[in-house]
């Protein structure tokens, strides 16, 4: 029999939401309220089949209807679900009936099966309490819903199975970036290296004092810089591992960060250090590895901010100590400051600055041990500053 224009109209407003929402959940809700202007139903879950245990999990659930300030104590029609999955079709259940039992206690259930790439998934059950009861019309309605869930569903699965894909091809590209890079880090040390030692053995050749011990300085500085580079490597795969092992105790962050500030003068007497240090309580932290942290961002700021000034803030805030380091450089596009603590992240466009990306992401899995975090601000042209959160020792 050919449907008439009204039931056309009134399928097409049911089945249009599908179409304008990309979230599934959102497209579902809108669905089902739809829905309920001619089919009355009070709860509506949907149970899938876990493919490990085979047991079923709740992946969408809302009380709508008389069950909603009870949704804890209602049915929602579990065991009709896995008789659904168990028999691939669609079951009705009725109560019995009882004039004194409250309506709550009298769940009318329609359990459907819901068929995703051909494969039965999961059920969707709808649950009435009190009636009425569900007739065949309800029924073909309800089924067309099941279809159109299974198509949510198998869009959930697609865009998620695409998220990851996506995700496992960036890791590929960045190792694969990385790769080249650390080829390129590794050469560069062990060429020196070769080089200056293969000179100061030549027979043929005899080098003053002066100049032997100007490369012997040349060697030993290469040297530490490919050992910095294996241990990065190294501490990069025991924090992604969870297996680097941290020593916590009670520290002075003002005293740590002083003590690095006096390090890296040494080695940089031309830097511009200003710092801005409160006196603040102690925090349960490692301290070798916070030293990590800080001399890490002291090192980025001589390479991506040269000859900028460097101001370290701590302050004090309600439960947390808060550390920013902001320099006055060239700063970072926003288009990739959320990647920058990924490990092999390198930013776009700083190929003349040598590094492994693996800095950053070192710095954030030191931090996340100690149950703080990390971020960084920037804006073109007036610098980049990088925040730090702690928790204050609670019984400091």
């Amino acid at each position: 029999m050919p449907m008439d224009t009204e039931t056309l109209d009134h399928l097409y407003s049911i089945l249009q939401p599908l179409n304008q929402k990309t979230d599934w959940k959102a497209s579902l809700d809108s669905l089902l309220a739809s829905l309920r202007e001619e089919f009355v139903y009070d709860n509506v879950a949907v149970y899938m089949v876990d493919s490990q245990t085979r047991g079923l999990d709740v992946t969408y659930a809302r009380a709508v209807g008389r069950g909603k300030s009870s949704e804890a104590d209602v049915s929602w029609g579990e065991g009709i679900a896995g008789e659904v999955i168990v028999d691939g079709k669609i079951i009705t259940r009725e109560p019995s009936f009882h004039p004194n039992t409250d309506r709550l206690d009298r769940p009318y259930l329609l359990g459907l099966p819901l068929f995703i790439a051909g494969r039965l998934s999961g059920a969707l059950v709808f649950v009435r309490f009190g009636g009425p009861r569900y007739l065949e019309a309800h029924q073909r309605l309800a089924a067309l819903i099941a279809s159109s869930t299974a198509s949510l569903l198998e869009r959930k699965t697609l865009q998620e199975a695409r998220a990851e894909l996506e995700s496992i091809q960036k890791q590929m590209r960045l190792q694969d970036d990385f790769v080249s890079t650390i080829s390129h880090e590794l050469r560069t040390p062990l060429g020196f290296i070769k080089g200056y030692s293969t000179s100061l053995l030549r027979e043929d050749t005899k080098w003053d004092e002066k100049t032997q011990k100007e490369f012997l300085a040349i060697i030993d500085d290469e040297a530490d810089r490919l050992t910095h580079l294996i241990e990065n490597m190294l501490e990069s795969a025991r924090l992604q591992s969870k297996t680097l092992q941290f020593k916590f105790q009670p520290l002075r962050i003002d005293a740590i960060l002083r003590d690095v500030t006096t390090r890296v003068h040494t080695h940089h007497p031309e830097m511009q250090i200003n710092l801005q240090l409160e006196k603040t309580p102690p925090i349960l932290g490692d301290g070798v590895r916070l030293s990590q942290v800080f001399e890490n961002l002291f090192s980025n700021a001589t390479k991506y901010a040269p000859g900028s000034a460097l101001t370290v803030n701590l302050q004090r805030g309600e439960k947390t100590l808060r550390i920013s380091f902001a320099d006055r450089g060239p700063g970072i596009p926003e288009d990739f400051l959320p990647f920058i603590f990924e490990r092999f992240y390198r930013v776009p466009g700083d190929g003349a600055v040598t590094g492994t990306g693996l800095g950053l992401y070192i710095c954030k899995q030191i931090i996340l041990a100690h149950h703080g975090k990390i971020w960084a601000e920037s804006i073109l042209d007036e610098g980049t500053t990088v925040f730090i959160e702690l928790p204050v020792d609670p019984n400091s």
